[in-house]
């Protein structure tokens, strides 16, 4: 390569890649993944015919029209997890629902991948949750401006004497409400007494 061939630009395809990995982190992606392949052989082995040599070997059902209808409801459902996020339990129990429905109409399931498939990618829907934002932390640093000691945590009264410790009534305003009646001042040792 020479110095006047202009290079691709370098950044492109990561920012594409980043791009792609921050939507697919804001939904159930491979949830939707399983349950939209689950459909595909669902649909496929009913309508194949397997050619050994001369022979050729169907693999048709009675219920070919049903292996069509759940087949194609997996992708929809699939497709919809990757989009409509909000329905991933809906879309979830009906793709185990499918599956289970697949074993007797579809060649067991399109041979078990599809059930398979089917069953994990539905429960990975359902027990998906949309993950929290990250807090910003605060940097703000609590000095006396004497060395580097901090002052006192927030929320501590500094009046805080043993007695409010122990939640005894002393009438200050730092006064802890101990309503448990577990204070090692009345002799409870951590029990809860009835009555």
């Amino acid at each position: 390569m020479s110095a006047e061939i202009p290079a691709v630009v370098p950044g492109q395809f990561t920012r594409r890649r980043l791009q792609f990995r921050a939507w697919r982190g804001t939904r159930p992606f491979w949830a939707g993944l399983f349950v939209l392949l689950s459909g595909l052989p669902i649909i496929y082995f009913p309508y194949f015919n397997l050619q050994v040599g001369h022979l050729t070997l169907a693999m048709a059902t009675t219920a070919g029209a049903g292996s069509l209808i759940i087949g194609v409801l997996l992708v929809v459902l699939g497709i919809s997890l990757w989009f409509q996020k909000h329905v991933r339990t809906f879309a979830g129990v009906a793709a185990i629902l499918l599956g289970l429905v697949s074993l007797p109409v579809s060649n067991f399931g399109g041979f078990l991948l599809g059930f398979l498939l089917a069953l994990v990618g539905g429960a990975m829907a359902v027990a998906w949750a949309p993950g929290v934002p990250p807090q910003p932390e605060l940097a703000e640093e609590a000095t006396t401006g004497e060395g580097d000691a901090p002052e006192a945590a927030p929320g501590v009264a500094p009046e805080a004497t043993p007695e409010v410790a122990l939640g005894k009534d002393t009438g200050g305003v730092g006064e802890l409400n101990d309503l448990s009646g577990t204070s090692p001042a009345n002799g409870a040792n951590g029990r809860h007494s009835a009555g």
